[in-house]
Order: C-alpha cells, then structure tokens, then sequence
C-alpha cells in the first residue's frame, strides 16, 4: 500500500488502483474533505479562496488540474501559483490573504510520488487535529458540491515567487551588501525541480555567482532527490574541483537544505540549521527548537550564546508549535530544515540560503573553517522496513523496557538518550519503514548503538 496519510500530507504512488495511490479519483475526494473543512473553518462565508502550488514533479502538473477543478467544484476561489516552492506557497497564502493553500509536492520522495500539503490560513500545515478531522470528513464521503451559480473562480498569479525573494532580502540578518562585498561563487543543484527556478532570482540578487547543475524544472531527477551524501556525488566532485566557495543543494519543494564546503566534503545536512542558528543567536539571543531526531549540536550552540533548548516531536507542525509555545528565534529539523519567525514558521531553504551565506561574509571564514567551529556529533540513519503485519507498538515497547534504565522520552515512537549519545526509533510519516536514527562522539558508537538498538527491535520474544 503505497498511500500514506500523516501529519506530512496525503502522499502515495501515480497511478494504480483507488485506494491505495495517488489517483484522481482520491486526489478529489482528499481536497474534497479539505474543502468542507476549510469551509466550516471560514464560518460558512460564501468568497474564499485557497492557493495552489506544486514542485516541478511530472505528475504536477496532472495533480494540479484535478485539485484546482475540485476547488472551483467546491465554490471555493483559487490562486494558481503555478511552478513554486513550498515555502513560497506558505508565504502566498498570508500575502493574497487566502483562507488555506495546498501544495502539491512529495518533498524528497522519488519521483514516481507526490503528494498534497494542506495548509491553513496562516500558511502553515494543519496541526493533526484539523487533519485527522479531514481524514474523517474523507472516510465519511458525506460530500455536497456547489450549484452552478456558486462555482468558484480561477486565477493565476506567478508573482509570489518573486515576491518570496524580495521578502528574505528584507530580513535585518540577511546582510545583502556584505554578501555582494565577499564576492561568493557557488555551486547549486535543484535536482531538476522548482529550485532551478527561484534560486537563480535569490542569488541575483545577492551579487552570487553561481553554476547550476540540474537547473531544469522538468521532473525527471537526475538522482535520489533526498540530499543526503550518498546522492549527492556529481555536486561534491564539481566543487572539489571547480573553485567555488560553497555547494547549495535542495529538495525538490526547496525547504530542504544541504551545504558543501569548498573542499568538496559534506558541510553535514544536520548542520545547516545549526550553522544558521548560531548566527541568528549572535544578533538576537533567545530560544531554539528542534525535534527529536536532530543532532544535539543545536541544544550545545544554544547554550554557549545564553539561551535555552527545546525538542518536539518529528514534523515541521510539531516543531512550529512547540516554538510558537517557547518563543524560540529559530528552530527547524535536523533534515536542513531551518525555520525562521522573522520570516515565516515554515522550513525556507531561501531564508537558510541567505542567512549562512551572511554569515560567511561576516565571519571571513571558508565553509569548513565555520564548520570546525561547531560542536561535532556524528549521526547513523538506519531503517526497518515495514510489512503489512509488522506490529509497530510491540517493537517500540521492547525497546523501551529494554532501556529502562536510561532517559527515555516516548511522545515520538521512542527516543533513549544516554549521556554521550542517543538513539530514536519511530514510524516514518512518509515512507512505510521505521527510521532508526542515533548520534555518539563518532561514527562507529553511532553505528554501533544503533546495532545494538536494532537487534532488540528484532528480537522475537
């Protein structure tokens, strides 16, 4: 079954059988459910309007079709942006003053996925009451369409991306006119989706010179679009080789961002965040937050600049509340998501772009240099697939009582946090494995506490 229904969106495979894909027939009874919701939201009011953007996946376009015909079947209003970022999406929604967005995009997923992201009116997911609410509404089909007087109203409008751009040059950090002084030249790979269109706007604009590989927006991705060290070769060998100063690579919705140091090596996708907040907290001291799965060198930066540290569960609408609750400055995911409230409360790799890149040319340094500066944790990311009968609560109760003796937090599958490390188990939200991540001194204690957490996993007792 390759339809997955989480906190991350409705996601699944093009094509096959209702049920249990991505099809137009449940493309429409999904955005039907969140039409109905967002209706009752709004009060029942007659205009409103909800935005719409997809990645440059080959199936958005189809998607894109069936989700706006069953808006306007819905009587509600729809602002096409067209080809747009997630984190453009989000920020259209606050700016058209629309009352929700979808964004049709399966972030780092292959290319045979895609999926819908459903937002409220303040641009930002739906928390998962609001969501399993939709999932209920779905299950029910209980569906009412407007008549053909009440139809909705279609407009297109390809200015958000623009309109992003200008918004994170506006930011007090991002110091435009240093980054024109440094004279940057960088290599970006937007693995063949909407990065190869916005990037270019932003480093315009920042006085970058700038290569892209995999510029074209045409779906078909030159590798594994997740930006992880093992996809990511062709980039790391032109920058070994090429005389640039830093590698820029993102997901195929551009709110995952990975760095590369001059040197050609992995700057490390759980130091992105942790590199930019550590600039932040240099200007504006205050909290920080990340989830559960991201490496502690977040908690240790924090604290050496004065502030305090908090954890959420996995998932950008966990880590945006639990920094709406502590008001943290800057927070985001260990994935190269960086979230940043002057802006917006969503994962921005435009805003992570020009904040690092700030950094650089106020500190003078070379990529790997600011590296060496930072705490070093290092992390093993394992998995277990799953099957049909594979029962999750059993395997993550082993493990608990195994470890009893150690700090373990459980609101997230489980975590175990021993005192020079740390191992987390938890069902993926959008993929049908559980992710096993962990972190130690080095890589062979990462590896090897997540050997050993694994085969208690595994134990058939």
């Amino acid at each position: 079954m390759t339809l997955i229904k989480s906190i991350s969106g409705i996601r699944g495979t093009i094509g096959g059988g209702t049920g249990d894909t991505l099809n137009p027939l449940d493309i429409v009874k999904f955005v039907t459910a969140y039409a109905t919701f967002m209706r009752r939201s709004c009060g029942g009011k007659g205009s409103a309007a909800i935005v719409v953007g997809r990645d440059g996946r080959i199936s958005g376009d189809m998607v894109r079709n069936v989700v706006c015909g069953t808006l306007l079947g819905c009587g509600f209003d729809v602002i096409d942006i067209g080809l747009a970022s997630t984190p453009t999406t989000e920020m259209a929604v606050r700016m058209a003053g629309a009352d929700g967005g979808i964004i049709i995009t399966a972030s780092h997923n292959p290319r045979q996925w895609n999926a819908l992201k459903l937002l409220n009116s303040e641009g930002e997911f739906l928390d998962k009451a609001a969501g399993n609410e939709v999932l209920a509404i779905a299950d029910a089909g209980d569906f009412c369409y407007a008549d053909v007087d009440h139809l909705g109203a279609y407009r297109a409008d390809d200015s958000y991306s623009l309109r992003h751009v200008e918004a994170v040059l506006a930011l007090p950090l991002v110091d435009v006119e240093a980054v024109r002084k440094a004279g940057f030249r960088v290599c970006v790979d937007a693995i063949n989706s909407v990065g190869g269109l916005i990037l270019p706007a932003l480093l315009d604009r920042l006085g970058v010179s700038y290569k892209m590989i995999n510029g074209e927006p045409t779906g078909d991705f030159a590798h594994n679009p997740e930006p992880l060290e093992k996809n990511l070769g062709a980039i790391m060998g032109e920058v070994r080789g090429g005389g640039y100063d830093l590698g820029v690579v993102v997901d195929p919705d551009v709110d995952r961002l990975a760095f590369i140091s001059e040197d050609g090596t992995m700057f490390g996708e759980e130091y992105t965040l942790v590199s930019v907040a550590d600039y932040v907290l240099s200007h504006t001291p205050g909290s920080t937050v990340s989830n559960l799965s991201s490496t502690r060198a977040l908690r240790d930066v924090t604290l050496r600049h004065g502030g305090s540290y908090a954890a959420a569960a996995v998932g950008e609408v966990n880590v945006v509340a639990k920094m709406k609750e502590t008001g943290a400055v800057i927070g985001g995911e260990g994935n190269g998501g960086v979230i940043y409230p002057e802006c917006h409360y969503g994962r921005d790799a435009l805003v992570g772009i020009a904040l690092f890149l700030s950094a650089l040319a106020h500190k003078g340094c070379t990529a790997s240099e600011f590296r060496a500066g930072l705490p070093t944790y290092y992390m093993a990311k394992n998995r277990l697939d799953l099957t049909p009968d594979t029962d999750i609560d059993a395997i993550l109760e082993r493990v608990k009582r195994a470890y009893s003796g150690e700090k373990v937090n459980d609101i997230d599958g489980v975590k175990i946090d021993f005192a020079d490390k740390w191992v987390h188990l938890r069902k993926s939200n959008t993929e049908p494995i559980i992710r096993i991540y962990s972190e130690a001194g080095t890589p062979e204690e990462a590896e090897a506490i997540a050997r050993e957490v694994m085969s208690c996993a595994l134990e058939r007792k």
